[in-house]
């Protein structure tokens, strides 16, 4: 018996294959399905089984694609109301893989229709237990995702309750040795507190995750209904994609046009500016907005653009436009590109900082704060800022005042460079300045 985890960084994803006898089940796939194929044939096996824990909200699987490619069955609950071929897949419901088995238990609270899959040994013993979003390494799912997306809706509250059971009832009366897989690791916003390791196990967890010590049913819901991260606005979309099933990553690629540089857009249509903030510095597109390439590249895109949103990309050249296409599809925002565009510059130059004049007169600028509510209140950096997430950004640009320069500050420099953008877009005749570029050096006045 062989278990692989394949791990995404950009969406702090994690997705596996389990290789007996020559035969393969793939668990979360990625929606790139070519890893699994090439990890199949690097091992002489055969993808028979294909299982989703959930429909997930924050990436798009490629469980269909796999399906229409292999022949492989998917599994997943009755209770998500797939709308692909499928068997349904729920508590004690077992699939033989070689000589292992994969056993299905209804694990809910992260979502209505969570099932955690439990791998039985060539001796029928437990050995490791695949949790999706139930369960992670330091932290359980977030329960708020749920109440607007698929088959099944509930409220934050009532799936808090159901993974307070799910954890203690279930999961916690397992063999503390058996192993456990999460879907997801740190960053991800799935969660709030998961811990830097990857795989964890049942002990481990029954001792030091914060969520599985002695607490009533109350005592849970109020910690987990506390301080939750932003919801991005394609999570939504993505558990309604999920449900349905992708199209084929390649062929809806393809079919995405290409515009040659100086490109005429469209007006009206979003431009989303993939380039190194330097050379967007330097010179775009008046409107565009900046999201450079980098880890939260696809996070940032889907927590700013609407699913239904239609946009431009641009890059500085096709490799780096490929680069972020395929990110772009991560989310299943491919299919909203009208085109993609390489650019060398454009007529619209960004307002240097004026860092010296800020350190000296603080009060003559407007200073935008774009950091999470929490990175606030732990560490307050001025106390004459505009407090708005970037997240919210875009629909409140509005109650920002622009009689004076606007300086837009985040912890590290690169949301800056996104929320200057969104800002001088919305506010074509205001000065704004993006801090991050001297995010470093910068110690704020008393």
């Amino acid at each position: 018996m062989l278990i692989h985890q394949f791990y995404d960084k950009g969406l702090a994803h994690a997705s596996y294959a389990i290789l007996s006898e020559g035969m393969m089940a793939v668990i979360d796939p990625a929606r790139d399905p070519q890893p699994y194929l090439d990890f199949a044939k690097h091992h002489q096996g055969q993808i028979s089984t294909i299982l989703e824990t959930h429909p997930h909200a924050d990436f798009v699987s490629s469980h269909l694609e796999l399906h229409q490619l292999t022949g492989a069955t998917i599994y997943t609950s009755r209770l998500v109301g797939a709308e692909y071929p499928h068997q349904p897949f729920d508590d004690g419901d077992r699939i033989a893989l070689g000589k292992v088995q994969l056993e299905a238990i209804n694990t809910p609270g992260h979502s209505p229709d969570s099932v955690s899959i439990l791998l039985l040994d060539e001796q029928n013993q437990p050995y490791a237990i695949f949790t999706g979003d139930t369960l992670f390494v330091g932290d359980v799912g977030r329960p708020d995702l749920r109440e607007n997306a698929g088959n099944i809706t509930a409220k934050a509250e009532f799936l808090a309750k159901q993974l307070y059971r799910s954890t203690r009832e279930k999961l916690m009366s397992l063999p503390q040795h058996v192993l456990v897989y999460p879907a997801h690791g740190p960053g991800s916003l799935c969660g709030r507190n998961m811990g830097a390791d990857l795989h964890s196990s049942i002990g481990r967890e029954i001792n030091e995750n914060y969520a599985l010590q002695d607490m009533d049913e109350g005592e849970f819901v109020a910690l987990l209904m506390e301080r939750q991260p932003f919801v991005p606005k394609y999570f939504e979309y993505d558990v309604r994609l999920n449900k349905k099933g992708a199209k084929a990553l390649r062929a809806s690629i393809d079919a995405i046009p290409s515009l040659d540089y100086p490109a005429v857009f469209e007006a009206g249509i979003t431009i989303v500016d993939g380039r190194p903030q330097a050379q967007f510095r330097a010179g775009h597109q008046p409107g565009a907005i900046h999201i450079p390439d980098g880890l939260k590249f696809e996070t940032w895109l889907g927590s700013i653009l609407a699913p239904d949103e239609r946009f431009y990309l641009v890059s500085t050249d096709r490799e780096a436009l490929q680069i972020l296409v395929q990110k772009v599809a991560k989310i299943g925002y491919e299919q909203q590109i009208v085109a993609l565009v390489v650019a060398n510059g454009g007529p619209s130059v960004s307002a240097p900082f004026e860092l010296e004049a800020f350190e000296h007169n603080p009060r003559d600028y407007t200073v935008i704060d774009i950091r999470d509510p929490s990175e606030v209140t732990e560490n307050p950096v001025f106390d004459h800022s505009i407090h708005i997430p970037l997240s919210k950004l875009r629909e409140n640009t509005q109650q920002i005042p622009v009689d004076k320069p606007i300086v837009v500050h985040c912890a590290g420099g690169y949301r800056s460079a996104i929320g200057a953008s969104i800002i001088a877009a919305a506010l074509p005749h205001a000065v704004v300045q993006d801090m991050g570029i001297f995010i470093s050096d910068f110690t704020p006045a008393d």
